[in-house]
């Protein structure tokens, strides 16, 4: 049964983003109803901060995971023929 919910979503990609994407601004909307009067961060009273947050620190993560495996796992191309 996962399998094929794996495969339904593989198959649509678009539907996926979306989706994704709608998790994202409910959290935002989300947040717009919660009550900051008891905020500890100077964070929490901005509307929407940990889920942007979230998503820079996301993309930022996979920008430098991908740049650090282009320079330390990345080999020449023809590493495997010497």
């Amino acid at each position: 049964m996962i399998v094929k919910f794996l495969t339904y979503l593989r198959e649509r990609p678009v539907f996926l983003k979306w989706f994704l994407v709608s998790i994202l601004a409910s959290s935002v909307v989300y947040d717009l109803f919660v009550d900051r009067h008891h905020a500890e961060f100077w964070g929490d009273h901005l509307v929407g901060f940990w889920a942007v947050f979230g998503f820079v620190g996301c993309l930022a993560m996979i920008v430098f995971c991908k740049g650090l495996s282009h320079v330390w796992l990345e080999r020449d191309k023809d590493y495997y023929d010497k």
